[in-house]
């Protein structure tokens, strides 16, 4: 007979370091202690080792998104693209889908729990949850050594994939991924990325192009060319040598004369989004990805005639689901996208925000919590 398996068990420590606001509604963060927490019934403990720093993190952080309900109060740990290891499970999640020892994302982009039961739930939309609980906002986030997740909502990580790279993917890989297939852009057709050198957009070009064999149209500045067309985009237009209007002239231009199928504003920006209807063909639809800052502002050019004649559509995309997660993951495992990243210190983390509010990163950064 054989030997039963020896379960894993590790060495936690009563203390644990994460870095807080410490002063939402400013750039500024500060590393802290806090007592390592013991896993409630359905939970694991998640000993974090990368975590993804997210444009919304800085927006949560600094109190700039008019949208939210509440503000962000000093002392929340931040962050939501956490990658680590199961150190411990809680009552009842002996014979779930992870066990110690396995390597886990958390989670499918913000969204740290979501109940499976609501509506939006039971079709496949975990970002429009009822019950949701939010990564990094009055929930504690990712940038922390030791974390607490639902068992049935953290995401296996592949074999194949590292940590460092996975992490992007849990939130800026899947909600790109999710953007684009609910843009129904076809194979063949072109599509325009708007923010196509940031943190989502060069992922959304590689996806774009080498996932789901589209045509991509990169926009952003031109200091970030060589990496979106490193990325899979055949065109790049440099948002700073066009005004409004030659810069939808040369989209029709490139596409014909007709127009993209679909534009994926992934910069917070509210002049994107102005732009963005005069770069759709006929049937062309508009995803909403990007969150600006400040006071909330319509959509300019959203013209009922317009929408009308040209059958244009609007959607907005949160985030991805469960599946979406598992399938981005597996892209990345096999090669076919790759988050340009440099990683950082957790004490860095206030020099990264700074870099990212003054427009100057690109790719991504992923912090080292180990």
């Amino acid at each position: 007979m054989a030997a039963a398996a020896t379960e894993k068990t590790f060495n936690i420590p009563k203390r644990y370091k994460a870095v807080v606001y410490d002063k939402p509604g400013i750039i500024s963060t500060k590393i802290e202690e806090f007592d390592t927490p013991e896993p409630g019934p359905g939970d694991v403990l998640v000993r974090l080792t990368h975590s993804g720093v997210c444009h919304s993190d800085m927006g949560v952080m600094e109190n700039s998104w008019r949208g939210l309900p509440y503000p962000t109060q000093p002392g929340q740990v931040g962050g939501h693209e956490g990658v680590g290891i199961v150190h411990k499970l809680g009552p009842g999640s002996e014979n779930g889908r992870v066990k110690v020892g396995d390597r886990v994302g958390i989670k499918a982009s913000w969204i740290a729990y979501a109940c499976g039961a609501c509506p939006p739930c039971l079709e496949g939309k975990d970002g429009v949850c009822f019950n949701q609980k939010i990564s990094g906002y009055y929930y504690p986030g990712t940038f922390q050594q030791y974390a607490l997740a639902p068992a049935n909502y953290v995401t296996p990580i592949p074999d194949a994939l590292s940590s460092e790279q996975a992490a992007p993917m849990l939130c800026a890989g899947v909600t790109t991924y999710s953007a684009l297939r609910k843009s129904d852009a076809k194979s063949g057709q072109w599509v325009i990325i708007a923010g196509a050198g940031g943190g989502l957009g060069h992922l959304a070009c590689q996806i774009g192009s080498k996932g789901m064999a589209l045509r991509v149209i990169g926009i952003d500045h031109g200091s970030k060319e060589s990496l979106v067309k490193e990325c899979g985009a055949e065109v790049f237009l440099d948002i700073t040598k066009f005004d409004d209007k030659t810069l939808a002239e040369e989209v029709k231009k490139v596409t014909g004369g007709l127009g993209a199928s679909a534009v994926i504003v992934c910069t917070a920006s509210n002049k994107a989004y102005a732009q963005a209807l005069d770069f759709l063909r006929f049937g062309g639809t508009l995803v909403c990805v990007g969150m600006p800052e400040g006071d909330m502002v319509p959509i300019a050019k959203a013209f009922p005639a317009m929408m009308v004649a040209m059958e244009h559509n609007i959607k907005g995309s949160a985030v991805g689901n469960q599946r979406e997660a598992i399938e981005v993951l597996e892209m990345a495992a096999r090669g076919v996208v790759k988050t340009r990243l440099r990683i950082e210190k957790m004490e860095k983390l206030t020099e990264v925000f700074q870099e990212m509010s003054e427009g100057k990163m690109q790719g991504r950064v992923v912090l080292d919590l180990q």
